[in-house]
């Protein structure tokens, strides 16, 4: 195990619009980056399930157990999640997470924080510090914020996934002939205006449709917030 990702995001929506796009197993893939499918095990209390993430040349599969509790149509409430894979291919092993929703005046506050083992043996506990477990933070925040505008504004997840492809293309075109200037015609003037459309490509920002990681919390606000829920260990292990 190591460092717990965490991730915090604000949502101005309903608890109830909210849990309905986490619960459900055909809501949660179209938002969450980490996720092809989930396929629940009918009847299964807690929730068994499968689930797959494609890649070009492989889909990876594992299987979890998962289990929400509400307090209320006001109140706070949790889910809990143990998830395991045998597939050698996986960059991430045995682990376990939760959620919590907590509402405030504004809306609700929408937290994860999970652990897992490395895969891939020796080199993936040597490139998970440094590489795989920023990267799953990262596509955790970024798939957070698309379910903020999901949850708010209406906007589809592949709405939201289109817009930021366009707005990462436009950035990633604008610094490519940036550097295309400064190297045809490497002049003084050249260089600072090549200079300024890189920095300004990085700086400018995204349109209000486009998901951002950067609008998430990474690290916890207090020991609360990143202390998983009493039920976490009490969930039974995926078969």
């Amino acid at each position: 195990m190591g460092k717990q990702v965490y991730v915090e995001i604000p949502v101005r929506a309903p608890l109830e619009r909210l849990w309905e796009l986490t619960q459900d197993p055909s809501s949660h893939p179209r938002w969450d980056l980490r996720f092809t499918a989930i396929i629940p095990a009918p009847g299964t209390v807690p929730q068994q399930f499968r689930y797959e993430f494609k890649l070009p040349v492989h889909t990876i599969h594992g299987t979890g157990t998962s289990l929400g509790t509400r307090t209320g149509d006001q109140g706070q409430a949790t889910s809990v999640l143990k998830f395991t894979t045998r597939d050698v291919l996986s960059p991430i092993g045995p682990g376990a997470g939760y959620w919590r929703y907590i509402p405030g005046p504004d809306g609700i506050r929408f937290i994860t924080g999970y652990d897992y083992s490395p895969g891939w043996g020796r080199l993936g506990r040597w490139l998970d510090g440094p590489l795989i477990r920023p990267a799953l933070g990262w596509a955790t925040a970024w798939s957070f914020d698309r379910l903020r505008l999901w949850a708010e504004d209406g906007i589809l997840p592949e709405r939201a996934r289109r817009a930021w492809l366009v707005d990462a293309g436009l950035r990633a075109a604008a610094a490519a002939g940036a550097l295309y200037l400064l190297f045809r015609y490497p002049r003084a003037g050249t260089a600072f205006a090549a200079v300024a459309a890189v920095a300004c490509a990085g700086m400018l920002p995204a349109g209000s449709s486009v998901p951002r990681a950067a609008h998430c919390r990474r690290q916890p606000p207090d020991r609360h917030s990143s202390r998983p829920p009493a039920s976490l260990a009490a969930l039974p292990e995926p078969a």
